[in-house]
């Protein structure tokens, strides 16, 4: 009621806009919209940084593999069969993984300074090995150094298994997934690594 008059206003809902499925962005760039894959880009920028910097360290080379991983991707997304709502980040995880396998195989040697990429919540089974009663600050600097050398001796693919399934909190099935592997595969490859770790250890104990 205004100035005694009844103001009949009828306000339309407003319409919860329901964000673009990466299944949807996938056809649109396949369509020939080059702005869709700019959205999958920065959708999914920062999982593949992520993924990249827990084998690499060095800028540079996390940018090259970046690049390198978003253009395998790119032309690769024919290949993308859709399906629920993780699809997509699987398969584009799977992509970035194996860019930094081939890379790690190309270069002959093994990624730096992992360690430092692997928190105690991580990788508890290595921490439970190296950690000791004492509390001196050289003794723990000591003991990570020499983790950091044993964890370098690793076959890539055992290091691809142990860095997903640890500091990436992946399941064996996702492990699996990931990486095109059974997870018979995954499992015994963890097996062996804890086994390999475990020997070093009592070695060294």
């Amino acid at each position: 009621m205004f100035d005694g008059v009844a103001l009949d206003i009828h306000i339309p809902a407003t319409k919860t806009v329901q964000p673009v499925t990466d299944d949807e962005l996938v056809q649109a760039v396949l369509a020939g919209d080059e702005a869709a894959f700019s959205q999958i880009f920065e959708r999914y920028r920062r999982l593949v940084i992520h993924l990249v910097s827990r084998f690499f360290n060095q800028r540079e080379t996390i940018e090259e593999l970046v690049q390198q991983s978003f253009t395998k991707i790119y032309f690769s997304l024919k290949d993308f069969r859709g399906g629920n709502d993780k699809s997509f980040s699987s398969w584009l995880s799977r992509l970035t993984v194996n860019i930094c396998y081939d890379e790690l195989r190309r270069i002959k040697r093994r990624p730096e300074n992992l360690f430092a990429n692997l928190s105690s919540e991580d990788a508890e089974f290595i921490e439970n090995y190296i950690e000791k009663s004492s509390s001196d600050n050289e003794t723990s600097f000591v003991n990570k150094d020499l983790a950091e050398k044993l964890l370098s001796g690793l076959d890539a693919k055992d290091r691809l298994a142990l860095t997903l399934y640890h500091a990436e909190d992946f399941s064996v099935s996702e492990v699996a997934e990931t990486l095109g592997w059974t997870e018979s595969n995954v499992k015994v490859r963890l097996m062996r690594t804890r086994k390999y770790l475990r020997n070093l250890f009592e070695k060294i104990g």
